[in-house]
């Protein structure tokens, strides 16, 4: 039998990519307004939070793609019955 080969989501990963880099170099460029924005309280103080999730949903898929691009991915377990 032959094994299929897997399509490496190579598009995918440069998307995330981009889109990481980008929240990046606005969070930089835009520092004191961050901050300022940040420390004002009220509903406000929920943008860290927010920004937090964000940036961990747009680096952890960046991430993933990565290594899948690379070609690494875990071992997966058998059942032992």
């Amino acid at each position: 039998m032959a094994e299929k080969v897997k399509k490496k989501p190579v598009g995918k990963f440069l998307v995330f990519a981009g889109i990481t880099f980008i929240l990046y170099y606005l969070l930089f460029a835009y520092e004191s307004l961050i901050n300022d924005y940040f420390t004002r309280g009220k509903f406000y103080a929920f943008l860290p939070v927010l920004t937090a999730f964000i940036f961990s949903y747009a680096h952890g898929n960046t991430t993933d793609l990565f290594w899948k691009v690379v070609g690494i991915e875990a071992k997966k377990r058998r059942e032992v019955k």
